[in-house]
């Protein structure tokens, strides 16, 4: 292991740290990188000298932005040799997360700047979740024509209200105090005593089998209020507006919202017209995602989702969405369908269609 390594695994005592060091690009994560991080984990599940996991992101701004979906959209459309990487990826990255879920030990994530997509597929779906005010936390699917993943069907349904269904659909980004009261984080502990947080956990003289009682204790000591969260006081306008059993009902309540002259009339004509910038066919899918997967487990959310994405990468606008977002950044995607009267619920059900043996079917435990 050197510095130039994009996964760095390090020990102090009874903990282990994972460092994903690609500052660069937001420490967004690779197939490589998975490999590198699922085998290390495993590892650790096995070791009864380590007790306690940290995993955090190098550089100044990001914990991590992500997977790495230009790579998925190369393979897709055929540029370099790895025609197989839409459907490895998501298995290998769905795998990983049904192992940090199920991890038999403390598994603390440092989400401490950037935290979307990927980054929040191995964060989020792990016991400890440590939220800076550099925290920055987005689902932003729908912008590239993809639906929420990485468990999101799980954990968005379990936040407050109808808010699962807004962060799903508009990409909406969280600060701490916000990801505190979704339940995405733990805890909040201020930038400056990070590293001064991960030394007390080094120095911890272990006493198993009491390992989360003593993080706890730890955690307890750096932990502090982040102050009020906004979307605490959005909750009522979103409850109103996102209750709709469509993508055309939630509008036409956002229209009414607006309308009204309120508190959130502004909101809600901000909110109306950025979900009309995303794909109509995602925001059709991400729905019924979210309606029909309310009470599915981990593992239940993973399975869908691979579905899921492996009908998106034989159909446009993924594709279309990275290239406007990431590879031309003209910012202007060109859905198809364009409109939402043109997605019909027959074009929704195939996204759902079970895909025979190509289905992931994850194993519990670690």
């Amino acid at each position: 292991m050197s510095g130039t390594d994009e996964i760095l695994l390090g020990r102090d005592g009874g903990l282990a740290i994972l460092t994903i060091n690609r500052p660069k690009a937001l420490n967004a994560l690779t197939l490589d990188n998975y490999r590198r991080f699922a085998p290390a984990l495993r590892a650790w599940a096995r070791d009864p000298s380590v007790h306690v996991v940290v995993v955090r992101g190098a550089g100044e701004r990001a914990f991590c932005a992500g997977g790495d979906v230009r790579a998925v959209y190369e393979a897709g459309r055929g540029i370099g040799g790895n025609r197989d990487l839409p459907a490895v990826f998501f298995r290998e990255e769905y795998e990983l997360i049904r192992c940090i879920h199920r991890f038999p030990k403390p598994y603390i994530a440092v989400m401490d700047g950037i935290t979307m997509g990927g980054g929040v597929g191995i964060s989020v779906n792990g016991a400890y979740r440590i939220a800076t005010e550099r925290t920055l936390f987005a689902m932003p699917e729908t912008a590239i024509g993809l639906f929420p993943d990485v468990g999101a069907t799980r954990f968005l349904n379990r936040s407050p209200g109808e808010i699962g269904r807004y962060l799903g659909l508009t990409g909406a980004r969280l600060n701490a105090a916000d990801s505190l009261y979704c339940g995405f984080a733990t805890q909040f502990v201020p930038h400056e005593r990070v590293e001064e947080m991960i030394a007390a956990l080094g120095r911890i003289a272990w006493e198993t089998p009491s390992e989360h009682g003593q993080i706890d204790a730890a955690l307890a000591r750096f932990a502090v209020d982040p102050g009020p969260a906004p979307l605490a006081a959005l909750r009522p306008a979103i409850d109103r507006c996102f209750a709709g059993d469509s993508v055309e009902e939630i509008l036409d309540a956002l229209a009414v919202e607006a309308g009204a002259g309120g508190a959130h009339a502004r909101w809600a004509a901000q909110t109306r017209a950025g979900l009309l910038t995303k794909s109509p066919t995602s925001l059709k899918v991400t729905l019924r995602q979210l309606m029909i997967g309310r009470d599915y487990d981990l593992e239940a959310a993973l399975a869908l989702e691979y579905r899921l994405t492996q009908h998106v990468m034989a159909a446009h606008d993924f594709y279309e969405g990275v290239r406007a977002m990431l590879i031309d950044k003209d910012q202007t995607p060109r859905w198809h369908p364009p409109t939402l009267a043109e997605v019909s619920d027959s074009a929704v059900d195939a996204y759902f269609v079970p895909i025979g043996d190509r289905e992931l079917r994850v194993s519990r435990g670690c």
